[in-house]
């Protein structure tokens, strides 16, 4: 199914690179857009849904949301699985989204209707004999890498490992799930999620909004890649006196045992997940798109084990996040004026253009593309 986007401006950011242009203005607007984007981007997608940890915490199950798909999520004996959030009977929920409990099994508060951690139909009160293994919760695709959880909420997509393709080599030497969260902020920015995406996937903008940036890192260095998978992205070097990306290039010299010592990547996994990886710690921003331009992020810091000092890191980083959340709602404002036209792209823009055409092609029904 084709995105409600006029075809012709979506082919045109198909073109050859250097003579393509952006998306329109409907595709960062339009609120048509955007639930077809939660339908066939996120929920028909692997969405990362947070830390597996964080949500299994203190709870046997929890309610979230996959694009516009209710998901229950449960967690059996240490696993975790995942099902839709609709009771088999009168498609009441089981859970409202975001809540929790720590209950042996998911009841629906309609009829009362209960479903075990499995799945399984447990009790049906007043229906007499039913068949408990046709009646069962509907169970979604879910998959654990690297401490984060990812569910596909429309069970069309391809496998999890293809999805992720060379990232999961790229990102190994890190360690993901095993550093520890040292420091999260949350971000409630009036733009569009594919607009912040945008400008995460450039440095184009760097000498002007990000002076502190510039002193630890060229704007112009490293390079990006074009390999398997729904990723876009590519690594950036330090500079000679820099060890990490802080405001004077200097950290307290924990380094994550495998990772490079003078690279730091840049790396977006479909749809909503970016990822920092340092020498010393990884930063995370995970994206939820509330309406066409607001976008809520959670941003997380992790360190290695008994790692203590992180606001050499959290401050600098912050204060980047902002530069780029203003200059992300000035353009959403741009994109709403009668005025704008799509234009085209820098030679330095190679991944915004890796992203846009992938977005592109989904627009125009040829599903995620993988390579």
């Amino acid at each position: 199914m084709e995105a409600p986007v006029e075809r012709g401006a979506v082919e045109a950011a198909l073109l050859p690179f250097g003579s393509s242009r952006m998306l329109p203005a409907a595709a960062y607007t339009d609120p048509a857009v955007l639930a077809w984007e939660r339908r066939h981007l996120f929920a028909d997608a692997w969405t990362c849904v947070g830390r597996v940890d964080e949500l299994r915490e203190g709870c046997t199950q929890r309610a979230v949301t996959v694009g516009d798909v209710g998901v229950l999520l449960t967690f059996p004996a240490g696993a975790v699985r995942a099902f839709a959030n609709v009771c088999r009977h009168r498609a009441h929920e089981l859970l409202p989204d975001g809540a929790s409990n720590g209950r042996p099994s998911a009841v629906c508060p309609y009829h009362g209707w209960a479903f075990r951690l499995d799945g399984k139909l447990a009790t049906a009160p007043g229906m007499g004999a039913v068949d408990a293994g046709e009646l069962g919760l509907i169970e979604l695709p879910a998959a654990e890498w690297e401490g984060w959880l990812f569910v596909n909420a429309g069970a069309r997509a391809e496998p999890f490992g293809e999805h992720l393709g060379d990232l999961e080599r790229l990102l190994r030497p890190y360690g993901m799930g095993e550093l520890q969260l040292g420091a999260r902020h949350e971000y409630r920015v009036a733009a569009n999620w594919k607009v912040m995406i945008d400008n995460y996937h450039e440095c184009y903008h760097c000498p002007l909004i990000h002076p502190e940036l510039c002193k630890v890192s060229p704007p112009t260095s490293g390079d990006n890649w074009a390999l398997p998978g729904a990723w876009v992205g590519g690594s950036m070097d330090l500079r000679p006196h820099a060890t990490t990306m802080s405001f004077d290039g200097s950290g307290p010299g924990h380094f994550i045992p495998d990772a490079p010592r003078r690279t730091v990547l840049y790396v977006g996994l479909f749809p909503n997940l970016l990822v920092s990886a340092h020498p010393d710690y990884v930063m995370t921003h995970r994206l939820t798109p509330v309406e066409p331009g607001l976008t809520t992020i959670e941003c997380s810091w992790f360190f290695p084990e008994g790692f203590t000092e992180t606001a050499y890191a959290v401050d600098f980083w912050d204060l980047t996040n902002r530069q780029d959340w203003a200059a992300c709602e000035s353009v959403q404002r741009g994109l709403a004026s009668p005025h704008f036209v799509p234009g085209p792209l820098a030679p330095n823009e190679d991944a915004v253009y890796q992203w846009t055409t992938l977005i592109a092609e989904a627009y125009l029904g040829r599903g995620i593309r993988l390579t």
